[in-house]
């Protein structure tokens, strides 16, 4: 008998994908954590029932919450990863021999001992030892910085129960403040296909307009999120992400990456029509703070 595990994008449409085994599960004081097997994807989790990370295309979400930024200014020094369990953005941090301090704050201490033992292709280099984490809140970790930080990448689960106030503007404002005058945050930031996902997209982007300089989106494909299009934040007090590009300097550091490539970082911030307009009718509301 085959066993599945589905997650619906809408009430009418969902995702499947085959399990072999089923690995893990346990309730935390957060959310429900779940580890699976595939034939597909390899081994994967989810959180309360949400596809989280998969071995197989995981590459795809790290290499672009990453590479991005880090190609924009090569020469960061202080990192804050807010959320990120999984290891596997931090996992490309360590990657730079650059980078001083990587702080990451994840409430749920849980997802990351659990992805140690059961995804060490993304939690491998937790141990790095400029890796600092803090199990806590990062709506509240941010705030005990200020005029830190040359980069943070909220890595989040979606704006629903843990990860509801990592999109809130009191947070982004406290985010720029932890930031440095160069300072650049990267935010994960849904779809724009699926309705449910496309209302927090212009949310999130309407409140990061009111706080930060620069504020543009880009895009990348992540065939195990809500239909494979999927977009990320790039906001920043100084640096503008095509315009200040440091292409010949990024890839004289010889990394390899399976995704990203210096042609991706450019085309990703070349939306779709239906996008754009969406992101430039994006105004706040009262209620959305």
């Amino acid at each position: 008998m085959t066993i599945w595990f589905s997650e619906f994008y809408s009430d009418t449409c969902k995702f499947d994908i085959a399990v072999k085994r089923h690995l893990h599960s346990e309730q935390t004081p957060f959310q429900r954590i779940d580890f699976f097997d595939s034939e597909e994807f390899g081994i994967f989790f989810t959180l309360d029932g949400y596809m989280m990370v998969t071995e197989r295309d995981e590459f795809m979400y790290h290499d672009m919450i990453v590479h991005v930024p880090m190609a924009v200014n090569p020469d960061v020094k202080k990192v804050l990863v807010i959320g990120g369990g999984d290891g596997g953005t931090v996992r490309e941090l360590t990657r730079y021999p650059g980078i001083e301090e990587i702080h990451m704050a994840e409430i749920d201490e849980r997802v990351v001992r659990l992805c140690q033992q059961y995804l060490p292709v993304t939690a491998g280099k937790l141990d790095d030892p400029r890796v600092r984490l803090f199990f806590e809140d990062g709506v509240q970790f941010v705030k005990q910085r200020t005029d830190y930080y040359d980069l943070i990448i909220i890595d989040s689960t979606d704006p629903i129960g843990p990860g509801a106030g990592l999109f809130t503007v009191d947070f982004y404002r406290d985010c720029y403040k932890a930031l440095n005058s160069k300072g650049i945050l990267i935010n994960q930031h849904e779809s724009p296909f699926y309705e449910i996902d496309a209302v927090q997209m212009v949310k999130a982007h309407a409140k990061l307009k009111e706080v930060f300089e620069i504020c543009m989106v880009y895009q990348f494909h992540m065939p195990t999120y809500a239909s494979g299009h999927w977009l990320f934040g790039f906001s920043s007090k100084h640096f503008h992400p095509i315009k200040d590009h440091k292409r010949e300097e990024w890839e004289r550091l010889g990394l390899k990456t399976r995704y990203y490539n210096s042609d991706i970082h450019v085309g990703s911030f070349a939306l779709p029509t239906y996008v754009r307009e969406m992101l430039e009718q994006a105004a706040i509301e009262p209620e959305w703070k």
